[in-house]
């Protein structure tokens, strides 16, 4: 458990465990983080000593600490999701209400699923570089946490933001780009029901490739709504392919992130995908087909469709004010 994990206390957790968690099929035991990297020693710990089960009580960042600590083992990831974003738990459909959560650990239904790797770093959600890497940075200087904080960033870095061009090199050959972000999705969504790759799935053997082109300030609304409305890659601006193997060469090191996790790394960049490489607790009652926008989804939307709105009402007024004054131009002989 990360105590200091998303905004809400955890002082309670351990107490609600132990009154729901099924003891009949477990026997348990709860630690508490002390420092960075401290629940991957953790579930080593718990790995070697032949746990069945270990659970991340956290957000994306504990949730890859633990499951980097168990790959390729008999141990199973479990997720009681109270981060930020929660972009694992989501995919997997695990409830956000900790009860429900715990639930779902209950009924241990196991899936051996994919997982990736970006240079050395594994990741079970997403990982990139580009623009969302320098997001991930920001927010992880921010000292705050929250989607206030990170949608804080996107707005005040997003439009001054420079693509850069790369170079990817793939099973199918070579491809030349310039890009305002690169990201390498084994799960759906980045977090907050964010959807980066809205087709990914965690059991294909293939890693979703998104590739965001430069936009413009009049064209940001509409990839907004489509990132919260699962049809971002519908997008005339995404570029979608998938592979195994990918490596991305840009003109100079910078920042990449796995999981929302920054790092700085060089100018080669190798990722690739594990195949049921890790074995997770999964919800049995997950449908994809039955997901539906959220309320948040649905604000966001109708505020972008109120801009677009705006956009266009003012881009239809300047056209007349134009041709108003091309008119009285010509009377005034002008």
């Amino acid at each position: 458990m990360n105590p200091i994990s998303g905004t809400a206390n955890k002082a309670g957790i351990p107490e609600m465990i132990d009154s729901y968690i099924d003891k009949e099929k477990f026997d348990y035991a709860v630690r508490a983080t002390e420092y960075a990297g401290h629940a991957s020693v953790i579930a080593t710990e718990a790995k070697d000593a032949g746990f069945d089960v270990a659970v991340a009580i956290g957000g994306d960042g504990t949730v890859n600490e633990v499951a980097r600590a168990i790959v390729h083992s008999q141990t199973a990831l479990g997720i009681m999701p109270c981060g930020s974003g929660n972009g694992l738990a989501r995919h997997l459909m695990i409830p956000m209400n900790l009860r429900k959560a715990l639930d779902i650990i209950n009924r241990c239904e196991i899936h051996d699923l994919d997982y990736g790797i970006i240079n050395e770093y594994p990741f079970f959600c997403t990982c990139g570089m580009g623009f969302d890497a320098e997001i991930s940075q920001r927010f992880a200087e921010a000292g705050k946490r929250g989607p206030i904080t990170y949608m804080e960033n996107v707005l005040k870095e997003g439009l001054k933001y420079q693509p850069e061009t790369y170079e990817l090199e793939d099973e199918t050959g070579t491809h030349h780009l310039k890009a305002f972000l690169i990201s390498c999705a084994n799960a759906s969504q980045y977090g907050n029901n964010a959807f980066i790759a809205p087709q990914a799935s965690m059991s294909d053997g293939l890693m979703d490739v998104v590739i965001m082109e430069p936009f413009d300030l009049i064209e940001a609304p509409q990839v907004s709504i489509d990132l919260f409305n699962k049809t971002l890659d519908k997008n005339s601006k995404i570029k979608t392919f998938k592979c195994k193997q990918l490596h991305i060469h840009r003109s100079k090191p910078g920042v990449i992130h796995y999981d929302g996790d920054p790092v700085m790394t060089g100018a080669d960049i190798q990722v690739s995908l594990q195949e049921k490489g890790i074995r997770m607790i999964v919800n049995p009652d997950a449908d994809k087909s039955l997901r539906k926008p959220n309320a948040i989804q649905n604000a966001a939307a109708d505020l972008f469709n109120e801009i677009n709105i705006v956009r266009d009402d003012l881009e239809k007024r300047g056209k007349h004010l134009q041709a108003l004054s091309k008119v009285l131009q010509k009377k005034l002989n002008i």
